[in-house]
């Protein structure tokens, strides 16, 4: 595929107005066990040219091109090929291309994805064409400013269905067996928002204030497809975004598929989004977390419609404005219009906690950065450009008010309908309808990278009462930048056993010290809370007599946002090695079993696992597990009988479990024996515990192979090639690492359930020997993959759990090779990164015996 260039980007844009696609697939070779690698494809584009005489080039990522023809011309083909495309030479104004080409189907996730079920036999086809895959697909100007229009046909099966971003036409007979189906001329929309998708999809249709609904799945899924609930989400959304943008939702359909396979969580294809199906279609119980993140991803890409599809950035320097708005938006409408009310606490603590993670590795970059090319913009799809962003524009709500923000996003759409915007055009709407000066706020928050550290100094008299209470703002190594921070400060009193909230006060901290006169001479609490309710993104600190409170009584908070900022700080606290691991394991095992908001029992239970498996002195880390899971197994036994507080619990029991004694418990779960009352040994969790055992020694292959055959599905043989990946033996190593570096690219499926089983925290010492045969192998991985399974060789096959100086210098080693791809160096120094933070951890943890 072509590496387009934002340069040649702009340059095409000027040139050009694309005034319409017609697009012809047949796609009845999908269903072939044989010949089936292909699929034709005939593409008429009209366009127009501002300067008759020029050329320019069109993508086209084909396997073979049958004929091109330009205005009746034929076009040249000798130089030909995927990563070029088709160069146009001597354009008139009015032009018509008509490409017949042959496309692959793809097994990665980009471009057609083709997925065949195991529990029917039955061949499913989705398109995913962001960031440029389109081209995959069509011939076609792949870039986000020249939008236009599209007629799509797909000569298909006659049992299947197709959808795409408009309503179906009409549906004509194709020869036997087979069929056409006509889709409407679709709305103005750029290449990587269109969509389609097909194959024997089970379909639910509803509709609401004027829009036509639909829901799509595999027809074996179709049991797992909770309607009721998808449905009232949708609805709701609808409703808010209704009432708060002002502007209808413009289509007149909206479909949902929960796809197989896919390699996000969800994607805005306008009006046909496709969602991924093991993430978020429930074959077993699961918790509210879960079902508040399904809730969150719906609204998520629901946001997109006007924020990235009915308005779309020019060029993807604003892919953080699109990615951080929807992450905002979809918050703000779970907080206002669902039943999730606390939606706030959980974008803190995983949310949040992911920009805080990435935005302090050494690829820190600002949220508004320039990207060159599309290999950087595929990188970049971070925890800053979703989370931090989502942060600073919550940061800049608060700063502005909702009120006059919300008029400001009205008047970006009015405006902006149907074309292409910049940040630039946003904030001049805010501040016309907020009155407010903005870019010094946006150069210090959007311009600069990294995070700010706000901690507290206090003099308290002997009355009890504070004499000065500063906040001290800290800056990181190599990042100067002093932010303007809006920030409640909250005042609690520890008052049988609640903290309770006296007072609040609102403040501006900018500079490297904000006195709070405020607080002169008003009596201490017992918790100073600073950015309570979380307005600003920083990281956070107590002082000494505060965390001596929360250490003891951190349930007492009856707010969910302001326990999520203490346990949030607690770990930001481990992860920088100011708190031992055993320390922070102890505060955690006190004080979790006691939360009663299932998302943070959730995230602080993964941060835990963790804090063992890479921050813990490995000496003690033993002792770590052991408390862990004895602590878990007593929640799980206290939890209320069937609830999702008892099903988090239990996992965390599976998870931890490395003792004879508590693997024998396990083994009896399988088998129905020494079974919690109320807890359900459904799929799901049998499979966890069944992966656990293998991981430490305690089942096999056999095992594997008999629970494969009670789950003869698409999630089951994900599952169990996680599993067989898992067995620690070096024989199995040997050849799962020949799989995932082999000359033929795995499913991605297949790709991702072998990464992730291939290390495990306790099988150490036998993924010792890959260290250096993974420098050995990344550059190849890279360079033979499509960009999604390459990334995640290069991050998930990184030696991560070989927390040693060694990997460190064996990292530094190949970074100093030349010729290594920009992107792949970034997502190896990542890597590094998390080593060294590891081992600075150890050692504060090692000092702490």
């Amino acid at each position: 595929m072509r590496n387009l260039t934002q340069v040649e980007a702009t340059e095409r844009a000027r040139l050009l107005d694309v005034t319409g696609y017609d697009i012809n697939l047949d796609l009845s070779s999908a269903v072939h066990a044989a010949g089936g690698r292909t699929f034709r494809s005939i593409t008429e584009v009209r366009f127009r040219c501002t300067e008759p005489g020029a050329s320019t080039f069109i993508e086209v990522a084909a396997d073979s091109v049958r004929s091109a023809t330009l205005n009746g011309t034929p076009v040249e083909l000798a130089d030909f090929s995927a990563e070029k495309g088709l160069t146009l030479t001597g354009l008139a104004g009015e032009n018509t291309l008509v490409v017949e080409a042959d496309f692959a189907y793809s097994n990665s996730g980009q471009g057609l994805h083709r997925s065949v079920d195991p529990v029917d036999g039955e061949t499913y086809l989705y398109s995913q064409f962001e960031t440029a895959d389109a081209q995959r697909v069509f011939a076609c100007f792949d870039q986000p400013d020249l939008k236009s229009v599209y007629t799509w046909h797909a000569t298909v099966p006659e049992h299947w269905k197709v959808i795409s971003n408009s309503p179906v036409e009409r549906t004509e007979a194709a020869g036997e067996g087979l069929k056409t189906i006509h889709f409407a001329e679709s709305a103005r929309m750029s290449t990587y928002i269109t969509a389609l998708c097909a194959g024997p999809y089970h379909e639910v249709r509803d509709s609401h204030d004027g829009i036509d609904l639909g829901l799509f799945c595999r027809t074996s899924m179709a049991q797992y497809l909770d309607s009721d609930d998808l449905f009232l989400v949708t609805k709701q959304g609808f409703d808010f975004f209704h009432e708060q943008f002002g502007v209808r939702y413009p289509l007149p359909k909206y479909d949902q598929l929960w796809v197989p396979d896919f390699n996000a969580g969800a994607m805005e294809n306008f009006g046909c989004v496709t969602h991924a199906e093991s993430h978020y279609l429930f074959r077993s119980q699961v918790t509210d977390f879960e079902y508040e993140q399904r809730a969150n991803t719906i609204l998520h890409e629901m946001a997109h419609m006007w924020f990235g599809d009915l308005v779309t950035m020019r060029w993807w320097n604003d892919l953080w404005l699109n990615e951080s708005f929807a992450e905002w938006a979809s918050h703000w409408c779970n907080t206002h219009a669902t039943r999730f009310t606390e939606a706030w606490t959980t974008f803190l603590s995983i949310r949040k906690n992911w920009g805080y993670r990435q935005d302090q590795l050494s690829s820190t970059h600002p949220v508004y950065c320039e990207m060159p090319d599309l290999e950087a913009v595929e990188v970049n799809f971070d925890g800053i450009t979703y989370a931090k962003g989502a942060s600073v524009l919550k940061q800049l709500v608060a700063y502005v008010g909702e009120e006059p923000f919300v008029a400001g996003l009205r008047a970006y759409f009015a405006r902006h309908a149907w074309g292409n915007a910049t940040f630039d055009d946003l904030l001049s709407e805010l501040e016309t309808a907020s009155g407010r000066k903005l870019r010094t706020f946006a150069a210090q928050w959007l311009e600069t990278a990294q995070v700010n550290t706000l901690r507290p100094e206090l003099t308290i008299g002997a009355d009890g009462a504070y004499q000065q209470v500063l906040v001290r703002q800290e800056v990181p190594e190599g990042h100067p930048t002093l932010r303007t921070h809006r920030i409640g400060v909250g005042l609690y009193d520890l008052t049988d056993g609640r903290l309770v909230r006296r007072q609040r006060l609102e403040v501006d901290v900018d500079g490297e010290l904000t006195e709070l006169t405020a607080l002169v001479g008003v009596p201490a609490a017992d918790v100073l809370l600073l950015n309570d309710d979380d307005l600003t993104y920083a990281k956070l600190r107590l002082d000494e007599r505060s965390m001596a409170t929360v250490v003891q009584h951190i349930a007492g908070f009856e707010s969910s946002l302001a326990r999520a900022l203490c346990w949030t700080a607690a770990w930001d606290m481990t992860r920088d090695a100011e708190l031992a691991t055993r320390d922070y394991v102890a505060l955690v095992l006190a004080g979790l079993p006691a939360e009663s908001d299932i998302n943070l029992v959730t995230a602080t239970l993964r941060q835990v696992s963790s804090a063992l498996t890479f921050y813990a002195d490995p000496a003690w880390a033993p002792t770590g597990w052991a408390e862990l899971s004895r602590t878990a197994r007593t929640a799980l036994a206290a939890a209320e009988p069937g609830s999702g507080f008892q099903l988090a619990w239990a996992r965390a029991y599976v998870s931890a479990a490395r003792s004879p004694e508590d693997l024998a418990v396990l083994r009896g779960w399988l088998d129905g024996t020494q079974v919690t009352a109320g807890l359900t040994i459904d799929t799901e969790l049998r499979w966890s515990v069944l992966q656990t055992l293998v991981a430490n020694g305690a089942a096999g292959a056999p095992e594997i192979e008999a629970e494969l055959a009670k789950d003869k599905t698409s999630s089951g043989e994900r599952e169990a090639a996680y599993a067989h990946a898992l067995v620690p033996t070096e024989e199995n190593k040997a050849a799962v690492w020949a799989q995932l570096t082999g000359a033929e690219a795995l499913p991605n499926w297949r790709n991702r359930a072998l990464l992730q089983g291939f290390s495990h925290p306790a099988q150490v010492e036998l993924i010792a020997p890959y260290r250096q045969r993974y420098f050995a192998a990344v550059g190849q991985v890279w360079a033979s993959r499509d960009s999604e399974p390459a990334q995640e060789f290069a991050m998930l096959a990184y030696p991560a759990y070989l927390v040693e100086e060694d990997t460190v210098e064996a990292t530094d080693a190949w970074l100093t090779q030349p010729g290594q791809p920009a992107p792949l160096r970034r997502l190896v120094a990542e890597g590094r990164d998390g080593v060294v933070r590891a081992v600075a951890a150890r050692a504060r943890d090692a000092r702490s015996a």
